[in-house]
């Protein structure tokens, strides 16, 4: 009979080939015998051809800042997007940490992206997380510092103009029935109508709205962490001060959350008061809300307590986490620490969590490179995409591979930072890929090709 050990028995060269049995059976059992045969041989054909299946893998890429072209360009070339901008990357989690709005030119494409990758990869049994980033909070809470005229014409419709006109009217308005209060506030709001058209561009009043609670991009914002733990990984935009790691990782997602939806609760009601236009910036809100307290004080007359308790809890959104320089979305310890300083402060951070490393953004390395710090349990990976606004700057991606290696990801080079089979680069100065670590002499830098480097790596081992 056919042995089941045929697999290890059989060769297939010129000298030996593999014959069906004589036929000495019934007729049943002899095509029993050549179905097993042809089955076994088909097998071991399918063992020999078949590819190692490479461990899933994690993608983070850093601030975008609205650079649509080049963060389309870094996606398809870690094999997560096609050419027509679908998800491609299977079952790999890509993650990005925050800062995808402000200054760049593409604001509207860069989110209808992550949006639509979101979805895609769910379907295919993958995962995008987005995570709130400072520029996010800003935007969310009408800081729009860094909002540029071009930024707010790409929310511009066939009705802007007109809108435009309207909001102008309404805060002419706005102004007559406060002419009291206006003459407390610590900052002149804009007194013509060039000087408001100016501040309030085409596209202007559509921005607010579409980055509002009621928004289709402001209820997406809303429903993103500000900070994810992902195989023991921990991602988030600025860092994890050590005084907040008393924090878990989910009572800082909720603290954050509240306060955006405290945020949104109280402007509400200073449009509801009409103390507020639903225009307004954070400054504009900040400067009126300080002159009605200088009104209230200076008329001595007993108002309405609720009123004045709603703006004093607004005016102390400053000490709010998501807005602190020490909080998750602004610590930028991780790049300002000496390596020194750092590495124990890094290590109590990680205990905290029981994690093996931290992954941010918000800080743009110098020379464009990711880099590794204390002892590789941080990876700064912000190379300041929007290279127009960051001299030096480019697109990069940190891919994570199964097995632990944590892999450099440029447009022309691939650069492996951690591998715990071999090369480990170990605390690189500023801007620097470092070449020692682990007892290896350097780091290895390769072409790189497009596609999952995770995939190749493994695929070339065999």
């Amino acid at each position: 009979m056919f042995s089941p050990k045929i697999c290890g028995s059989l060769t297939f060269g010129r000298r030996k080939t593999v014959r069906p049995p004589i036929c000495l059976f019934p007729y049943r059992i002899c095509i029993s015998v050549l179905l097993v045969l042809v089955s076994a041989v088909l097998g071991c054909a399918g063992q020999a051809k078949a590819p190692v299946k490479p461990p899933e893998s994690i993608v983070a890429i850093g601030d975008v800042h609205n650079d649509f072209d080049d963060f389309v360009g870094i996606l398809r070339h870690t094999g997560l997007i096609d050419q027509q901008n679908h998800w491609t990357g299977g079952k790999s989690t890509f993650v990005q940490v925050g800062d995808l709005l402000d200054r760049g030119p593409k604001p509207r494409e860069v989110v209808n992206l992550m949006m639509a990758l979101e979805k895609e990869a769910a379907q295919a049994g993958g995962r995008v997380v987005g995570l709130l980033g400072n520029h996010e909070m800003m935007n969310i809470m009408g800081d729009l510092r860094y909002v540029t005229p071009m930024n707010y014409g790409s929310f511009a419709g066939a009705n802007s103009e007109q809108r435009q006109k309207a909001a102008y009217e309404e805060y002419v308005k706005w102004r007559g029935s406060h002419a009291s209060l206006l003459a407390e506030l610590p900052q002149p709001m804009e007194l013509t109508e060039a000087e408001w058209v100016a501040r309030h561009p085409a596209g202007f009043v559509e921005q607010r709205e579409a980055l509002g609670p009621k928004g289709e991009y402001g209820q997406w914002l809303r429903g993103h962490a500000a900070v994810a733990e992902i195989e023991g990984i921990i991602f988030l935009h600025g860092g994890i001060h050590p005084d907040v790691a008393k924090m878990n990782l989910d009572a800082i997602n909720n603290r954050i959350h509240d306060e955006i939806k405290e945020f949104d609760d109280l402007k509400q009601y200073l449009q509801n008061e009409k103390l507020i236009l639903p225009f307004f910036n954070l400054q504009e809100i900040n400067n009126v809300l300080q002159a009605e307290v200088v009104a209230e004080l200076k008329s001595r007359v007993s108002g309405n307590e609720e009123r004045k308790a709603k703006i004093q809890e607004f005016l102390k959104h400053v000490d709010w986490l998501s807005v602190r320089v020490d909080g998750p979305l602004w610590f930028r310890g991780y790049d300002k620490w000496s390596e020194e300083e750092g590495e124990p402060q890094a290590s109590k951070v990680l205990e905290s969590y029981k994690a093996t490393h931290i992954v941010v953004g918000h800080t743009v390395q110098k020379g464009g490179r990711i880099r590794p710090r204390f002892g590789n349990k941080v990876f700064l990976i912000d190379t300041g995409m929007l290279s127009s606004y960051y001299p030096g700057g480019r697109a990069s991606a940190l891919e994570i591979c199964g097995d632990g290696k944590f892999i450099a990801v440029y447009l022309d080079q691939q650069v492996v930072l951690l591998d715990p089979a071999g090369t480990s680069p170990h605390n690189a100065a500023p801007g620097e890929h470092s070449g020692v670590g682990n007892g290896a002499a350097s780091e290895k830098a390769t072409v790189a090709p497009a596609g999952h480097v995770c995939s190749a790596a493994t695929a070339g081992s065999q």
